[in-house]
């Protein structure tokens, strides 16, 4: 798949996108090998989505003028890349290191198209891990004080190291208005309950304590409201009255690395959009 590419596109729905789209992969002699397409009636917005190739090079800069000409009659923004072209990811984390160490093991096999060149913590627990999988870390400690400091550091370290998404793997801290509007779009966290259920501390145990049949786990864009972006996937699991606060803390942690991870490898497959306070997710 050297050669396959992807396009994505969105803009205020109208007839014939999908023709007009369609109709310049045909001029080129380009095969489509997937295409997924929505029409929101609410937004009125549509959205688009097609893994097309090979091309006859690793370029696609013929398509340009033909896509930016269209990108203009229908008011749309597009984006064409390589599959083969992965997502430099720097992920974030505290004390908990589930999420984290399954991000990392799914990279290394091959399961998640993602590069991973940093990770950051405010706790300096996990540098053995990064190091057993040869990733730079960084300790930057956070307190009230220094909160706007350590990330102004996060920001250096986005723009040199050329990150183009941020993943909160359990990093328990709340990120200013400033960061989220900076990496808007680009920061995915996981949210360690179904939400909108359970929010704030030990939500498990506030589940224990009402006796839930189903516990869960919820993958959002992080947004200056807390736990309150766009969410991108959600999955949960069943339990009973058996399970003690620990067991469903265990029971938990599975959902959420799956949720995390699924969240990710569609977000680098190309698959989800933004679409005002929802996705849309292909």
């Amino acid at each position: 798949m050297s050669h396959d590419h992807y396009l994505t596109l969105s803009c205020p729905d109208k007839p014939g996108i999908v023709h007009a789209v369609t109709g310049i992969f045909a001029r080129e002699g380009l095969n489509i090998l997937s295409l997924q397409q929505f029409s929101d009636p609410t937004t009125q917005k549509f959205f688009m989505r097609v893994h097309f190739g090979p091309t006859p090079s690793e370029s696609t800069s013929s398509l340009r003028p033909a896509f930016d000409s269209l990108a203009a009659d229908y008011q749309m923004t597009y984006d064409i890349r390589p599959v083969a072209q992965k997502p430099r990811v720097l992920i974030m984390v505290s004390k908990i290191g589930h999420c984290l160490n399954d991000l990392l093991f799914r990279a290394k096999t091959g399961q998640l198209p993602i590069e991973i060149p940093l990770i950051v913590s405010n706790h300096p627990d996990f540098a053995p891990l990064a190091a057993s999988y040869g990733i730079e870390f960084r300790h930057l400690p956070v307190t009230k004080e220094t909160k706007a400091e350590q990330e102004g550091k996060i920001l250096e370290l986005i723009r040199e190291r050329e990150i183009e998404l941020v993943v909160l793997a359990r990093y328990m801290q709340v990120l200013s208005p400033m960061l989220c509007e900076a990496m808007s779009g680009r920061i995915i966290n996981i949210h360690h309950s179904f939400l909108p259920s359970f929010k704030g501390a030990k939500p498990y145990h506030q589940a224990y304590d009402r006796g839930v049949k189903i516990i869960g786990a919820t993958a959002h864009f992080v947004t200056a409201d807390l736990d309150e972006g766009p969410i991108i996937e959600q999955r949960v699991t069943r339990v009973d009255h058996s399970l003690s606060p620990k067991e469903l803390v265990d029971e938990g942690s599975n959902v959420e690395s799956q949720v995390l991870a699924a969240a990710v490898k569609w977000y680098a497959e190309r698959r989800v959009f933004l679409n005002g306070t929802r996705t849309v997710v292909f």
